[in-house]
């Protein structure tokens, strides 16, 4: 239905593993695509909780060999880009879930929202977006919430896409 970016941890507890399992499950369920780092932690079990479920999972790798992706991934996309392909992981997405994480999580989801994307959190570092133009940060408190506010956030996000093309159009 829509595309979901989760970004998170690359080291990460099980409890953590089994949030990021949840809304992975959750998202096939939803028939949403799932986009991702690709590697390890949040998005290893995202990646196992979506493939579980039959649903399509994106690995965007920072590598040049789709074989450094995850065992889990639909698709892996090998982009020699490092860190930069962060930027691709978060564009791919009508919205974002974030899942734990440091840095990487945090330039991920300031990206997110300097573009006008919602990130929706669970335990995830805090931006406080100052802008009108720029995407909320939205705590939830369980898979199933992040996962229906990721929904109803991307839902927006493609409606105002939709308009904006509209009026190129005329």
């Amino acid at each position: 239905m829509y595309n979901i970016s989760v970004i998170g941890g690359s080291t990460i507890t099980d409890e953590y593993c089994r949030t990021a399992y949840r809304v992975g499950e959750l998202l096939a369920k939803s028939r949403s695509v799932v986009f991702c780092g690709g590697l390890s932690g949040v998005m290893e079990c995202v990646a196992n909780g979506v493939k579980s479920n039959d649903g399509i999972v994106v690995g965007i790798l920072p590598g040049y060999s789709p074989l450094e992706g995850n065992s889990h991934l639909s698709v892996s996309i090998p982009t020699g880009m490092g860190f930069a392909r962060n930027f691709l992981v978060v564009r791919a997405g009508e919205s974002v879930i974030a899942i734990d994480g440091s840095a990487g999580t945090l330039s991920e989801a300031s990206f997110a929202i300097s573009e006008g994307k919602d990130v929706i959190s669970l335990d995830s570092v805090e931006i406080v977006p100052r802008k009108k133009q720029e995407g909320k940060f939205i705590r939830a408190s369980s898979p199933e919430e992040a996962v229906t506010l990721a929904m109803e956030s991307a839902k927006k996000h493609r409606e105002k896409f939709m308009e904006i093309m509209k009026q190129l159009k005329d």
